[in-house]
């Protein structure tokens, strides 16, 4: 159960993969990236479905193969008591035949005898005729029923070579998917180690690091980057930035996605930044530019999204919580190509 659970929160790593944007985010391109990462959110359904699949099939198979085990075992016990019946029938068999052999030989010396003693002896010859009879033809159906078990155990038997077969390619696949993600849990937590180290500086100063969901979170407050209603970073936000990109450079394997989040007033601002979406997206992509400018990160890695009012972490309506929710979140998520090959091995 716990490789399910961290394999399904490793799955939510997926939301962050979106293309890059550069400077400036139109309404147009801010919805292409928004699909594009719906999209992703339904590839990590499917996959979630996939482990769940494999799971299912995984415990289908360690039951079937348990039934099949249970079924030889009860049937090379049948085929040993049969076979054991089978002696004694032939013992039984070689018994009669002699005292067959030896009523054939006195026949000659009851014929001489009193008519009641050879009527006697006739009758007897007869019966052990029909017994042995009766014993011949039960030796035949046992050994045919012997010949079909065996040929069944044969069959069983290679049925579960394959299923052992079968279950331990599936085991396999499963371990293998399960040491990967440990492994990216650990890589995901040195990171967020190192990025806490580099950060040392600013955390209680409306910074803070955390890791959840296989992803690590670097949740800025606005009073550290942005004056009000502006996207122009301070001189201490730039200053932590270049920290990040340091760390950021040095791990080439992690996605960045840079999301601008505000409160639920109205922007009063002026010029190009028309509302609260504008002024989230504009503040995303001026910490793009300042990572990029400060680093020799790949653009490729970094994402840049406007969340507006509509994700905040707290919903009263203080100034506290407004306060809360006016922040920058940089998003570090593993890079998934080695699982989705996994995944889709046959």
């Amino acid at each position: 159960m716990s490789m399910k659970k961290s394999f399904i929160k490793q799955m939510f790593i997926i939301l962050a993969i979106a293309s890059v944007v550069f400077s400036c985010v139109p309404a147009r391109q801010f919805e292409d990236v928004k699909a594009l990462k719906d999209k992703y959110q339904e590839e990590r359904d499917e996959l979630k479905k996939e482990n769940e699949r494999l799971t299912s099939s995984n415990n289908e198979l360690q039951a079937q193969f348990d039934k099949l085990k249970g079924d030889n075992n009860a049937l090379a016990t049948d085929t040993l008591i049969k076979g054991n019946a089978y002696r004694t029938l032939t013992v039984q068999y070689d018994k009669i035949n002699d005292l067959y052999s030896q009523l054939l030989a006195n026949q000659e010396k009851l014929r001489q005898g009193a008519d009641a003693d050879a009527q006697k002896a006739m009758a007897l010859l007869q019966q052990t005729r029909e017994e042995l009879q009766r014993k011949e033809d039960d030796l035949r159906n046992l050994e045919a029923r012997l010949n079909q078990e065996r040929g069944s155990l044969e069959a069983l038997r290679i049925q579960n070579e394959l299923k052992e077969k079968e279950l331990a390619e599936q085991n396999a696949k499963v371990q293998d998917l399960q040491a990967r993600l440990d492994a990216q849990d650990s890589v995901m937590n040195a990171l967020r180690k190192k990025v806490s180290d580099a950060l040392v500086g600013f955390e209680g100063d409306g910074l803070t690091v955390t890791q959840r969901d296989g992803k690590v979170y670097v949740s800025l407050d606005e009073k550290l980057l942005f004056k009000s209603g502006k996207w122009d970073v301070d001189t201490k936000g730039v200053q932590a930035l270049k920290n990040l990109a340091a760390v950021l450079e040095n791990n080439q394997d992690i996605n960045i996605m840079i999301e601008g989040h505000t409160d639920e007033l109205a922007y009063s601002g002026s010029g190009n930044i028309q509302d609260n979406w504008d002024l989230s997206a504009k503040r995303a992509t001026s910490i793009v530019k300042i990572l990029l400018d400060n680093s020799n990160i790949d653009p490729k890695r970094l994402t840049a999204a406007g969340r507006g009012p509509y994700l905040p972490v707290d919903t009263a309506k203080t100034t506290e919580a407004r306060a809360k929710n006016r922040r920058t979140e940089i998003i570090l998520t593993p890079n998934l190509d080695e699982l989705y090959k996994i995944m889709n091995a046959k």
